[in-house]
């Protein structure tokens, strides 16, 4: 029977349009694999993480700016990139390297000019490519107008725009809450004789999305970003944005006598109600996304946060980085996992957000996490193996994959022998913390070099001229020393490097709908040493088959019968065994 294309909008008059012309029949509708939408651009592309200030310096200062970024957009396109985060390049104090906003609408001096944002924004559609923003809209800094202004007074027009508390009876912080970064979440100020709330550092007061006026602002700068051309938002520390009714001392948690404040403030009941207002102002009816860092969310959460009844397009869960971190407050204390609970991460994360008709942000690394190889794989060398085994887990997943910069390069953790190598605010307070709570100076650096958010942001290594070909001066952090051996003019003439990896999984994506349309199914969910699944969509299906030990390991050869190999990142590819960290892709 011949197939008759039939518009969407005309599906919903189809099933009465049959009865008044024609008594009923019987029409081949032609719609997508599970009678699902077609997927929207940023679900079928890749997404790439800037870290502004370590990418590429343009003007000899030391630190990465705008026009660095549009000089290596080649880079990011040959990797198949169709989005470009920027971490904050908003004026800023630099607290905490620009997670501190003095103003969101204009681009800090260290970075460029807005004229600069313009040309980065136009050159990169230019290639597909769409520049996604970074909102940080639980706080800003204590140097913005607006926080200088509510801090004057208790009767001006901003007075209420920051959460400001009455001291304690005895005049201490209203309640022990401990900020994400250490020491009391509360900051005294002098001049109106109350304490304000800061969830991370004391230079980053929390706003008051209680207050209309400050959700209205704050949906003005998204719009005005929209109207420069950007493709969408993430948005930052999203899940302290709602604050409890009542403010009250927590149970402590450590010698501190303090209790972190995560557990208080995160996801508090309300939240949804702000954000359901801040997606149906901003995004609803512009073609961008949204993806949210969304710090306790857990996969049973998913449906309130994603899909037609959330509020954002995609989150960023931190099951899968915490996997070994009980307490982020104590990089000391680590627990055991493998990979079966590894593995159920996907597993349930993807059901949840298909379940939900949302979709699924797959990342390894970003700014804030140390670097995979050293997170996820075991202690024992062979890092190039190690790396391009995570490069097919990255691109192969169901979702949208997120690459750290110098992810792409196989880049691993520092090992700085002394606190003082660092330039990470979380990293010194933490460090400072260790040693409070008893721990050793060895101990401390252990951890310290384990979990620093420093590992992410070195300098991007670019060739083996000095300073990697990040910059002529002097870099604000410094290169990490193997940069001779792993940098992307290296990388691109080898064809066995994890850059060239990188290329070939984004050129099979591009040419195997599957990886990137399909459904996802665990195929070995109980396996120690092998993380198989499948990706299936009409009547091709690709099967990937990673093993995450230094040893070589066998599994049933049946898995793959009559298909056929498109990648494997060893050489020599033997159905039914997989080489220390091998990882194959084969294709019914």
């Amino acid at each position: 029977m011949k197939k008759i294309k039939i518009k969407k909008g005309i599906l919903s008059i189809l099933p009465l349009f049959c009865l008044l012309f024609n008594g009923g029949c019987n029409i081949n509708v032609n719609l997508n694999v599970n009678n699902t939408p077609r997927l929207k651009w940023w679900q079928k592309t890749i997404a790439y993480e800037i870290y502004v200030k370590s990418f590429k310096d343009s003007d000899g200062d030391g630190i990465g700016d705008l026009n660095g970024i549009t000089s290596e957009l080649d880079h990011l396109k040959d990797m198949g990139v169709g989005a470009i985060w920027l971490t904050p390049c908003y004026v800023s104090p630099q607290a905490d390297n620009g997670y501190d906003i003095a103003d969101y609408y204009n681009i800090d001096p260290a970075y460029g000019t807005m004229e600069d944002m313009d040309r980065l924004i136009d050159e990169a559609g230019k290639r597909d490519i769409r520049i996604v923003m970074d909102l940080v809209f639980n706080h800003t800094s204590d140097q913005n107008e607006w926080f200088l202004k509510s801090r004057s007074s208790k009767d001006n027009d901003k007075s209420d725009w920051y959460i400001w508390a009455d001291p304690k009876e005895d005049g201490s912080a209203p309640t022990n809450w401990r900020s994400i970064f250490g020491g009391s979440a509360w900051e005294y100020d002098e001049n109106r004789g109350q304490y304000y709330l800061h969830t991370f550092l004391p230079q980053q007061p929390d706003l008051n999305w209680a207050n209309p006026e400050v959700r209205e602002e704050l949906c003005n700068i998204a719009k005005f970003w929209i109207d420069k051309g950007v493709g969408g938002f993430r948005m930052d520390a999203i899940t302290y944005i709602k604050k409890p009714a009542v403010f009250k001392d927590g149970t402590p948690d450590a010698e501190d006598g303090l209790a972190g404040i995560h557990s208080i403030t995160a996801n508090t009941d309300g939240i949804l109600d702000y954000l359901h207002e801040f997606r149906s102002s901003v995004q609803d009816g512009n073609d961008i996304f949204t993806v949210g860092e969304a710090n306790g969310v857990t996969s049973e959460d998913l449906d309130k946060w994603v899909g037609k009844n959330g509020v954002f397009d995609m989150v960023f869960s931190f099951e899968l980085v915490n996997i070994d971190l009980p307490d982020e407050n104590n990089w000391c204390v680590t627990r055991d996992w493998d990979l079966k609970k590894f593995k159920s991460f996907f597993s349930e994360n993807l059901l949840s957000a298909d379940s939900a008709d949302g979709w699924f942000p797959v990342f390894l690394e970003n700014h804030d996490q140390p670097r995979s190889i050293n997170h996820f794989m075991p202690d024992d060398g062979e890092r190039i193996a190690k790396a391009k085994a995570l490069s097919v887990l990255l691109l192969t997943m169901r979702g949208t994959p997120f690459i750290m910069q110098g992810e792409e390069l196989g880049f691993e953790n520092v090992d700085w022998s002394s606190i003082t190598d660092y330039n990470d605010i979380s990293t010194k307070n933490h460090y400072e913390f260790l040693l409070g709570e008893g721990y050793s100076e060895e101990e401390a650096m252990a951890g310290i070099r384990r979990f620093s958010r420093d590992s992410s942001r070195t300098p991007m290594q670019w060739d083996d001229s000095e300073n990697a070909g990040f910059t002529t001066g002097t870099p604000w952090l410094p290169v990490y020393p193997d940069y001779k051996e792993f940098n992307c003019a290296v990388e691109r003439k080898d064809p066995d490097s994890v850059l060239n990896c990188y290329i070939e999984l984004s050129k099979l994506r591009r040419e195997h709908s599957e990886l990137t349309e399909g459904d996802y199914k665990d195929i070995l969910p109980d396996d120690e040493n092998i993380f198989a699944f499948t990706r299936t969509k009409d009547d091709s299906k690709a099967i990937i088959l990673i093993n995450f030990t230094s040893n070589e390991v066998s599994y049933d050869g049946g898995l793959t019968e009559g298909a056929t190999c498109i990648f494997s990142t060893t050489p020599k590819e033997q159905r039914g065994h997989l080489a220390p960290y091998g990882a194959v892709i084969y294709e019914m």
